[in-house]
């Protein structure tokens, strides 16, 4: 085992790294908005299940301006062309990260990834500067909605509002620090979630979070709550608690009815991140199974400082097993998708260890249609579904999730099919975020340098570790 000071100092060595730019300052340039004609694709909308085959898709001032087979490519050009064999369709959302560093956004946008919603604890400056710096075009990276997380006590790191006052006080805060949603936590107390209900209903942000034990999650759809950050939150504050001597016991399946009902009845979505239990799971009382993430292949893009984080959080030395409740968050899932319910993927990555971000995201894809989705739906649940849940509760924001004319030109350019095998979307030909487009060699440059500037980082470390001795 590596010794604990050598996990100091390669934190210590990492931050100051990051501080003081060094490699990681050398990311390849941001491409302007040009106007980009690609010619000879094959389209998957997805407004609806359907594939146009032979389009001309063309992007002006990053948006979609035409779509059509016989369209006159404008004199000037960036011509993209899919020799009658590529895909072009929306680029991919994660609608639940904790993604706020600049190597990471830099993979994600490699893997694909055009929007995300940071649910909560996002450093001030990836809110105010970072953010604008990708909108102004300043530095490559999806576009990120982010979430202020409030809670009624410190115990898991979040602003706390203990009463009224403190509620109403969050609100503005969040509201002149330029976020998009409010995230409830577990322990907010009811009073306190009532009035910060009704201060984010008259400034306009929504509210989205975790199931609140003093509330639970019946009143809070019905007092307006708009998301439902887990599928597994239903299992602490809405489906009968276990009655028998295993805590983790599943819910009766005959209870899944009375849930859709409640969702359907206010229109509420669910973040439907089976990967993100289902890591859980895995590595439930199994530290080697922790181990093994470290040593996984997509490990090679993992901060350095989650390589210590990892294998110190709780779930390892966990008793008993969660896999009856991940076997029932499958079937929820699946009913909640017959039913008609919005989806949106998400992954909480890379707070839970084993989700690497932009990977996890493919991974949760692959886990909805192993729980019986079609691959067209769980495409959706990253593509249309957040479309329509960010034009629901921020009103006035032009389309994505589609490809569609008016359509923000966020969009993603595979070898295959994705409908015949998801897994082609990890390895994107191209990936335009905002009308800029990011070719192959661009993207494979990003990770490239990633992996370089963390395998430095740790050679550094071993390095000064070796001249300690």
């Amino acid at each position: 085992m590596i010794h604990s000071l050598l996990f100091i100092r390669l934190v210590c060595l990492c931050c100051l790294a990051f501080l003081s730019g060094g490699a990681f300052a050398q990311s390849p340039a941001v491409p302007p908005k040009d106007t980009t004609a690609f010619v000879r694709v094959n389209v998957l909308p997805m407004d609806r299940e359907r594939v146009l085959r032979d389009q001309v898709v063309l992007v002006e001032d990053g948006h979609i301006a035409a779509i059509g087979r016989a369209l006159a490519v404008p004199e000037g050009a960036r011509i993209v062309d899919g020799e009658g064999s590529a895909w072009l369709l929306p680029g991919l959302a994660d609608m639940h990260n904790h993604v706020d560093g600049l190597q990471d956004l830099d993979l994600q946008l490699a893997l694909g990834i055009t929007t995300t919603l940071h649910m909560g604890e996002a450093r001030n400056s990836f809110v105010g500067r970072t953010r604008a710096a990708i909108a102004n075009g300043e530095r490559a990276g999806p576009r990120a909605f982010v979430a202020l997380a409030v809670d009624g006590s410190p115990r898991y790191g979040h602003l706390v509002v203990a009463d009224v006052d403190d509620a109403r006080a969050a609100v503005r805060v969040a509201r002149s620090n330029g976020y998009d949603f409010i995230k409830v936590y577990n322990n907010l107390p009811a009073d306190a979630f009532s009035a910060l209900l009704q201060e984010a209903r008259v400034h306009g942000i929504p509210v989205v979070g975790h199931g609140v034990a003093d509330v639970g999650l019946e009143r809070q759809l019905e007092s307006g709550q708009a998301l439902v950050a887990h599928a597994e939150e239903f299992f602490y504050t809405f489906f009968p608690q276990p009655a028998g001597d295993d805590p983790n016991a599943a819910p009766d399946d005959r209870e899944i009815e009375a849930a859709i009902g409640l969702l359907r009845r206010h229109g509420t979505a669910v973040v439907a991140d089976l990967v993100t239990y289902e890591t859980i799971a895995r590595q439930w009382g199994r530290p080697d199974v922790v181990d093994a993430f470290l040593r996984a292949p997509e490990s090679r893009y993992l901060h350095p400082a989650l390589r210590v984080s990892w294998p110190l959080q709780g779930y390892a030395r966990r008793s008993g097993s969660l896999q009856a409740r991940a076997g029932f968050l499958r079937r929820f899932v699946k009913a909640m998708d017959e039913a008609g319910v919005p989806l949106l993927s998400g992954t909480d990555a890379p707070d839970i260890p084993g989700l690497v971000p932009g990977f996890a995201l493919h991974r949760n894809l692959a886990a909805l249609v192993e729980a019986g989705l079609s691959p067209h739906a769980a495409l959706a649940t990253a593509t249309r579904v957040p479309g329509d849940f960010i034009r629901r509760t921020r009103p006035g924001l032009p389309a994505f999730g589609v490809v569609a004319e008016g359509a923000r030109a966020d969009l993603l350019l595979v070898a295959d099919d994705p409908l015949a095998d998801l897994s082609t979307l990890a390895s994107p030909m191209g990936v335009m975020a905002d009308g800029r487009w990011y070719p192959r060699a661009d993207l494979e440059a990003r990770r490239d340098k990633i992996r370089a500037a963390y395998a430095q980082a740790a050679s550094t470390a071993l390095d000064a570790s070796a001249a300690d001795r």
